[in-house]
């Protein structure tokens, strides 16, 4: 397939109109092929050549003006057109288009509960090619007109309201201009929940056997979907311009969510059939709030070319926080994006692979989509809360209203954005803008205290990087009222850096914190007696999110090898235990058993860290004994259960149904522990069969496929490596439960021979799969566990040698500079 290139965009761009599309899609042709015919009218500025990008099963026939073309001058997904003239054309394409497995383009499902079946599209960045034909960029906007025919008991949804006309047929009203990527078509018998709001139908739709847990949840769902449309409707000059709002939950989703106008879909995880916490309530709400942010930023107004990518994902990102906590219930998800999600960003930033928020070289689409990554979604989000910072949310949305007024259904560039926010301030947005987002990399802030006149001292700010910030730095006193472990909030400092001179701060606080509130992207640093206040009072900071920014600051510490695994995990046993907000303590279990234990120590230290985290989460799980925070508890017994080294306490909760006190097993719960029981070998094949007859869901599919990859028998490892890289049957959903069940760091020995044929057999099956198995690859089959130098040769030896696509090579070279940086943490910390 020939990927697409920005100059052969503007190209075409500069010789085509694209006006409407009239796509008829038949869904009733079998399980492996769908009918697609496509009339494309369009118009040439002047004579010349094009293309039109399909990739059918088979080519039928296609015409142009009348005059048919032979479908064998196909090139690939290329399918020429010669000799136009200027003037009005029209272009009428007959294609079978194959069914997906891997979320690309129409993907097939199946549920096994039932036996019902689903499909849905999912086009982005260019999979319309595997639907319909199409002249496949963002800046050709068009008009959508669609028709599908359907099993006589399924129900159609797509952009625009859908209407039955009998036999089978459903016709999309036509939609405003959109972008070919934002097209989209959910086929299957829904479960849906409809309602009105402000004159619009709203609804929500997943498939059958999630009904009762769609219901349950309705009302939060809409609740947050109402409220977030309102707070737009506050911000935002432009009303909402498409005529109705579907939400769908959809099986076997790549992403989290994705943006269609007016079809919103969502992974089906969101769903919940187990027990939650109201953190991960809260993450599903920012996605609702993240996606309804796309109906302005990206559907009204989109890129132009691939490289503006951040104008579609930092703005809905930062939209979604910020609108979530003036509209919802949820208040703090700033702490939230603070601990868990941020860290992808400062991550992605700090690897050879890194980019700059707004990219000037992004030169086709292969490239685009390895760009969609922490650096688009947190570090972009993070820029912008910090220009809200230095500019004033006032000049922001004015300069936001600004650029819809000027783009509203059409494409806008890096600069055109800016002009907008120029027009509505005098403050240089041009130099903040290529100050942030042209340039890459991490900036770290660190503190110096210099002592002065009667017990006073003076603050100084080093900062290692070039751009500006306008941060707050909190002075924290300890409270001598009572056992000295509580901190209280002297002053937070207004500092615009770099300095012009030091800052007199008076006495010296017990802790200077630097960006406290999280308001800039940058590493900050303790001075000594700071950390010596962290190592012992963290848990006594008054606010989440100061906490929050603490927490990063030491978890930055430890990957940058200035702080020791292990003092890492002495610092979660003694103040995890009090803390309180969630997100955060999801967060740091998660890095110390992920990284921590399983990567930056070694082999023989990871017992004792496993001990240390056991004892943490049991004492989490005492805390909560009477019942008055169960996400807390809930946390806690997951992450007890990940870290167990022996298994007879969570052998007998999967016994007896329940922890002692609860919470009950649920199927979420129950497959976690069968799954760690795997790992230490303490089940077997016949465990796993009875519970997947206790739960034949979906999950339950990737529950049963995650253990038995993980069972540590020589045969299990030979069928697990043979389902993900020597067949092409498993879906993407269970070539990654299969994946995260293959590696394990206590069965290392076992798998050793396993490391060099991973570079092998996954090239060959990215090359076979595509980008998204690809990418699950990269992702999840990786040996992540082997922290060796042979481990790293072997990966760059294939990155020089094997010649991987472009989504695994990416995957690849993170994950290798990831090992490297575990290498060097290991290095750090020997005595």
């Amino acid at each position: 397939m020939s990927v697409l290139t920005r100059d052969e965009a503007q190209t075409r761009a500069g010789l085509l109109d694209v006006h409407r599309y009239s796509i008829e899609l038949d869904l009733t042709t079998g399980d492996e092929i769908f009918e697609s015919r496509t009339v494309i009218r369009f118009s040439a500025r002047a004579d010349g050549d094009t293309f039109v990008e399909v990739r059918p099963a088979e080519l039928r026939s296609v015409t142009l003006d009348g005059q048919s073309l032979d479908p064998e001058t196909l090139d690939g997904n290329r399918l020429p057109l010669k000799n136009l003239t200027a003037g009005e054309h029209e272009l009428r394409v007959h294609a079978h288009m194959r069914y997906s497995r891997t979320g690309e383009g129409m993907h097939r499902f199946t549920d096994p509960t039932d036996g019902e079946t689903y499909v849905y599209t999912q086009l982005f960045l260019d999979d319309v090619q595997r639907v319909f034909a199409a002249f496949d960029q963002p800046d050709l906007k068009a008009v959508f007109e669609l028709s599908v025919k359907a099993p006589q008991d399924w129900t159609v949804l797509a952009n625009s309201v859908t209407e039955h006309t009998g036999d089978g047929l459903w016709q999309a009203a036509p939609t405003p201009l959109i972008s070919t990527y934002l097209v989209a078509v959910a086929a299957g018998p829904w479960h849906s929940v409809r309602t009105e709001h402000r004159g619009l139908p709203f609804g929500l739709h997943c498939r059958r056997s999630l009904a009762p847990y769609l219901d349950a949840d309705a009302d939060e769902l809409l609740d947050v979907t109402r409220a977030c449309f309102d707070r737009y409707h506050e911000k935002f000059d432009e009303p909402y311009p498409f005529d109705s709002y579907d939400q769908a939950f959809v099986p076997e989703f790549n992403a989290g969510a994705m943006e269609n106008p007016g079809l919103v879909t969502f992974r089906d995880e969101f769903v919940y059939r187990s027990a939650v916490t109201d953190t991960e309530r809260q993450t599903r709400a920012m996605v609702v709030a993240h996606e309804m942010a796309h109906m302005w930023f990206g559907d009204l107004v989109t890129l132009k070319w691939w490289d503006d990518i951040w104008l579609n994902e930092s703005f809905a990102e930062y939209m979604g926080y910020q609108t979530l906590t003036e509209a919802t219930r949820f208040s703090d998800t700033w702490t939230d994006f603070g601990v868990n999600r941020k860290s992808w960003g400062y991550d992605a930033d700090q690897r050879p692979s890194t980019h700059p928020v707004a990219p000037e070289a992004v030169d086709d689409t292969a490239s685009a989509l390895l760009n969609f990554d922490g650096i688009s979604y947190a570090k972009g989000a993070s820029a912008l809360r910090q220009l809200v910072a230095w500019l004033g949310e006032k000049d922001f949305l004015a300069g936001i209203n600004t650029h819809f007024t000027r783009h509203r259904f059409g494409n806008a560039t890096l600069a055109d954005f800016i002009d907008s926010l120029a027009d509505a301030t005098e403050r240089d947005v041009h130099a903040w803008a290529d100050a942030w987002l042209r340039t890459t990399g991490v900036d770290t802030l660190t503190p110096h205290l210099a002592p002065g006149e009667n017990g006073t001292c003076a603050l100084t700010v080093d900062r290692t990087g070039s751009r500006p910030h306008r941060i707050a730095a909190g002075l924290y006193d300890r409270d001598l009222g009572d056992d000295g472990r509580h901190l209280v909030l002297r002053e937070r400092l207004h500092l615009d850096l770099p300095q012009t001179g030091a800052h007199p701060i008076g006495k010296r606080p017990a802790l200077l914190l630097l960006n406290d509130g999280d308001l800039s992207y940058a590493k900050v640093r303790f001075d000594p007696e700071s950390f010596e206040t962290v190592r012992k009072d963290l848990s006594g900071l008054p606010e989440p999110l100061t906490r929050a920014v603490v927490w990063n600051a030491l978890r930055d510490a430890v990957r940058d090898g200035e702080l020791a695994p292990a003092a890492y995990l002495e610092t979660a046993r003694a103040h995890l235990p009090l803390e309180t907000d969630l997100a955060i303590v999801q967060g740091v279990l998660a890095f110390a058993s992920t990284y921590i234990t399983d990567r930056y120590l070694t082999p023989e230290e990871r017992p004792a860290a496993l001990a240390t985290l056991s004892d943490l989460c049991r004492d989490l799980i005492r805390r909560t004994e009477d019942g008055d925070n169960p996400g807390l508890r809930l946390i806690a017994v997951r992450h007890r259960i990940d870290v167990a080294a022996h298994p007879d306490t969570i052998a007998a909760w999967l016994a007896d149904g329940t922890v002692p006190g609860g919470p009950e097993l649920d199927p979420e719960l129950r497959w976690r522990v069968l799954g760690r029981l795997a790992v230490l070998g303490a089940t077997d094949e016949a465990a796993i069969a009875a519970e997947l007859d206790r739960d034949p869901s979906a999950t339950g599919l990737e529950g049963a496929a995650r253990c038995r990859a993980a069972l540590p028998d020589p045969e299990a490892k030979a069928r697990a490596w043979e389902a993900m890289f020597g067949s092409d049957e498993l879906s993407n959903y269970l070539f990654t439960a299969t994946a995260q069940g293959f590696w394990q760091p206590e069965q290392a020995d076992l798998v050793r021979a396993y490391v060099p044929r991973y570079y092998t057999d996954a090239v060959d099956v990215a090359d076979r799969r595509g980008p998204a198995i690809a990418e699950a690859a990269g992702r999840w089959a990786f040996p992540a566990h082997a922290v060796d130098p042979e481990n790293l040769r072997l990966g760059e030896e294939c990155l020089r040698d094997a010649a991987p696509i472009p989504a695994l090579r990416r995957k690849l070279a993170d994950q290798l500079d990831d090992l490297a940086r575990a290498l060097r943490v290991q290095e750090s910390t020997k005595f």
